[in-house]
């Protein structure tokens, strides 16, 4: 093998697994869902030492601190900034999140220098264990499936009650439909460039599709569907494969509306009545807790600190309104501010598979960022965005030669996306 090559397939090995180690950080810990023998504490901090294990892994492809700037990890860094500010006050729990999220960012930062890449490394690595942690949810599922996928028996108002958990690590309903609901996405929109084969896109797509059924989560298929939506329009006019597509499925969603809209209806409104539907679940008097919190006019602007994104004991669900609660008018800012970017970043791109990935992971977490906890703290939203944003950024012609001397040797995705082909039709 070739020394160039060698060294490249290690530096890649390398970023995987740091990339699976700031992913395995994001998760939680809950007592009672696992079937591991663990208790909360130890459980919580085998997670959380996966970061600082992330940053020394990649301290070995990077140990010069090489950084590429960007206007992203700028704006998020503003996050920390803030933190950073809000931790001034004697509660170790705010200082611990606070130093765990600025650690995050900066393992985040060291991986910079890899952005851009032709054979879009982060999203391989991304997506690779997004499906790691949903093999591990089918697993649990066939290895216990009474506690999976629990029906009844569970506290008024679990979360678990009738929906897939994850129960080797645990995994909530919402942390598992995201999972899906965003490798499902990728993939589709990898088959429609033509970069995925179609019978590997048919088994990931199913195996996402059960676990996002299961699960029941209607954030996520909603986000997924117009994340579709969008990365499909910004590729119909120069892909013949997306046009097809977008036919056969708007004719399956006709037939859909008139043979099995009821069923459709059920599901969706999972029981509840007209009360739950209109305050999303109970969320909105969460949501009215917050609004309502006194607040000095410094912490009206910086917020109260980094805490577990809850009140009274109850969780707020919102992006908005945790990094209102958290960070304050100033984290709304910012949090508004890196959506807007990397919407403006895609629009002003050609279209391509490029944009077209980008569109559809911003789209997502867009749309569930209204009723989950999102981007504000350390969370595997963050890890989307920051795909997104790798992916967005640009390698001009004349960069073409030191570009292709670091990547390595071409790939089967390599040679449509070197030119920022989406595929022909």
């Amino acid at each position: 093998m070739d020394p160039a090559e060698a060294r490249d397939r290690s530096v890649r090995r390398r970023i995987n697994a740091a990339w699976g180690l700031l992913f395995f950080n994001t998760l939680t810990f809950i007592a009672g869902i696992s079937i591991l023998p663990l208790p909360s504490k130890v459980g919580k901090g085998i997670a959380q030492g996966a970061l600082p294990l992330a940053i020394l892994v990649l301290l070995t492809v990077n140990p010069k601190f090489k950084i590429r700037p960007n206007v992203f990890l700028c704006l998020v860094s503003l996050l920390v900034v803030d933190a950073v500010i809000t931790s001034i006050q004697p509660h170790l729990g705010t200082m611990f999140r606070t130093f765990r999220f600025a650690e995050f960012v900066a393992a985040l930062w060291l991986l910079t220098p890899w952005w851009g890449r032709r054979d879009m490394l982060l999203l391989r690595c991304h997506l690779q264990w997004l499906y790691v942690a949903l093999g591990s949810v089918l697993v649990g599922l066939l290895i216990a499936p009474g506690h999976a996928y629990v029906t009844s028996g569970v506290p008024v108002g679990s979360v678990r009650d009738g929906r897939l958990s994850g129960v080797i690590w645990p995994m909530l309903p919402t942390q598992i439909a995201q999972y899906a609901a965003v490798a499902a996405g990728l993939t589709v929109v990898l088959w429609l460039a033509r970069l995925v084969s179609g019978r590997a896109a048919l088994v990931g797509v199913t195996a996402c599709a059960i676990v996002l059924f299961l699960a029941h989560t209607r954030t996520a298929l909603v986000a997924l569907v117009a994340g579709v939506l969008v990365a499909g329009l910004s590729l119909f006019t120069i892909n013949a494969r997306v046009r097809k597509f977008f036919a056969a499925t708007a004719a399956a969603v006709s037939i859909a509306v008139i043979t099995v809209a009821g069923v459709v209806t059920a599901y969706l409104t999972r029981g509840e009545n007209a009360h739950g539907l209109a305050t999303l679940t109970g969320r909105t008097d969460f949501w009215a807790l917050v609004l309502s919190t006194p607040r000095t006019r410094f912490q009206e602007i910086f917020g109260f600190g980094l805490s577990n994104a809850g009140i009274n004991g109850l969780p707020i669900d919102s992006n908005w309104l945790s990094s209102y609660m958290q960070e304050g008018l100033y984290g709304v800012v910012v949090c508004a501010a890196i959506l807007v970017f990397l919407f403006v970043a895609a629009f002003f791109q050609p279209p391509s598979v490029r944009r077209a990935l980008a569109l559809f992971i911003v789209t997502y977490c867009t749309i569930a960022s209204f009723t989950e906890d999102a981007f504000t703290d350390v969370s595997t939203y963050l890890l989307d965005l920051t795909v997104a944003a790798s992916l967005l950024v640009v390698t001009t012609w004349a960069q073409r030669g030191s570009v292709a001397a670091r990547d390595g040797p071409a790939t089967g995705w390599d040679e449509d996306l070197a030119a920022g082909s989406p595929g022909k039709g």
